[in-house]
Formats: structure tokens, sequence, C-alpha cells
């Protein structure tokens, strides 16, 4: 096991999110359809996608609750043959289909995991993904759930899962040195990916948010000055104004649309 931690660059106590983001990294380099590979490069990708696979299996079994898989496979069924997926498949309650989109989110079925996410943030008014897990493993999966999220372009929700992981590391430190990581991702959500991509309305929900995020005051000059752009395009003339007004006050360097600069003085 030390080896593989030493093959991903990762310490003993990394956290699930770190172990995976090393993986891509290292990943990049060496994949044979990233790159230019030689046969060392080849078997050097073996070494790193076999270390990470125990890794995170071996982190992983502890999110997966082995009571129902013991109940189940009590007596005639062996444990050999229980289909853990399956069982909680067909089951209804919060509970298991929580542990149904983790258990997809780390075998392979990404789609299935974000579709089941989707799906019981729509359909349960009081849905907390949270309540079912440890709140070290909440944060390793759903950060990953995180980035599963942007990459289909379900910028929301992937703002109010992150935000409430970058609050639970304020209130008692878990990713320590990778949560600049955790940062930057949030920072490309809110600067990048919400804005034009998600209605107003929603882009200004997650804004006014990020403001408490302790992001510092560059970024949140730049939050507010995309908030302005927001209640611009709504027609709130008034609001907008007093937004870039105080970005330009936190921030004098700002850059500033010409549009503002005529509209609003400073």
């Amino acid at each position: 096991m030390e080896e593989y931690y030493r093959l991903l660059g990762v310490q003993p106590d990394a956290s699930v999110a770190e172990i995976k983001t090393a993986f891509r990294r290292k990943a990049k380099q060496l994949h044979p359809d990233l790159s230019k590979e030689s046969e060392a490069d080849a078997k050097a990708f073996q070494k790193i996608l076999k270390a990470y696979q125990t890794l995170i299996s071996s982190r992983g079994s502890a999110v997966f609750d082995s009571l129902f898989k013991d109940r189940y496979s009590r007596g005639s069924k062996s444990e050999e043959s229980f289909d853990y997926r399956k069982w909680l498949s067909e089951r209804t309650d919060e509970e298991s289909r929580c542990k149904l989109v983790f258990f997809d989110l780390m075998h392979g079925n990404e789609d299935d995991a974000v579709a089941e996410y989707k799906e019981l943030s729509i359909s349960r008014a009081d849905f907390s993904l949270s309540r079912w897990f440890t709140r070290e493993d909440f944060m390793d999966y759903g950060f990953i759930l995180c980035e599963e999220l942007i990459f289909r372009e379900e910028y929301y929700d992937a703002y109010l899962l992150l935000a409430k992981i970058i609050r639970m590391e304020y209130s008692y430190s878990y990713f320590r040195h990778f949560f600049p990581e955790v940062m930057d991702l949030m920072r490309s959500l809110v600067r990048t990916k919400l804005p034009g991509k998600v209605s107003d309305e929603l882009v200004l929900d997650a804004l006014e948010d990020a403001l408490d995020l302790g992001f510092g005051k560059k970024d949140e000059a730049y939050i507010l000055r995309l908030m302005a752009e927001s209640y611009d395009r709504l027609g709130d003339t008034a609001t907008a104004g007093l937004c870039i007004r105080k970005a330009v006050q936190m921030d004098s360097t700002l850059s500033v649309p010409a549009r503002f600069k005529n509209r609003y003085s400073f």
C-alpha cells in the first residue's frame, strides 16, 4: 500500500478526492490515448492505474453499509453471489438511493450516479445526501460528484453541493492541503461556468451565497461585477449600479464593461 501511495504522489492520509485528482494528473502524462508514450510509459500507466483502483477500493469499502450486505447474504445466499448494486437499486428508501449514487460514482457508472442524484434532488423536498454518510465520506465523494456534475454542465447543482462541502471544511478541517484545489474548482465554477449558462435568477442566488465563502477581496469584487451584469440583464439597473460601484471600491484594478462606465458613475 505504501508503494501505491508513492506512485500516485500522495500521503497515506490523503482523501479519496485527493487520490482521484492525483491519479488524473498522472494519467494525463502517461495514458496511451493522451501522450506519445513509450513502452515504459505504458507500463507505468498500468502501475498507477492499479494503485488508484486498489486505494479507492480500500477507502470505499467503508462507505457502503456492510450491515445491509451481511443481512441479505445470511443463509442460502453466499456473499460472493450477492449483487450489492442490484439490491440497492431495488430499494426506494432515501438511504439506499443515496448509497447507490456513491456506489455508481466509484464503480464506473458516473452517468447513472449523476442521474440518480438529480432525480433525488428534484423529487424529494427534504433530500439530503450528507445525511447518510460520515462527514468525511460525504466530502470526499461529494467533491467527485461535483466534478461529474460540472462535466455534464449541471452547474447550479454542482454549486450547491460544493458550497456545502466548503462550509463543512471551514467548520472542521478535513481536506487540509487539498482545500486550495477545492476552492479553485469553486472559483472556476463561479467565474466561468455559471454566468451565461444558467438563468440570471439562479446565477444571482449562487453569487450572493458565494460572497460568504471566503474567497478574498479580488474574487469577491469579480463576483460583484458578475452580479451587476445579471441585475442589468434583468432590468434592475439600480441594484446593478450598487454592485458595480462596490466592486470597484473593493478592487480598483477591476476591469469594468464599457457600457457600465458610460451608465454608472464611480
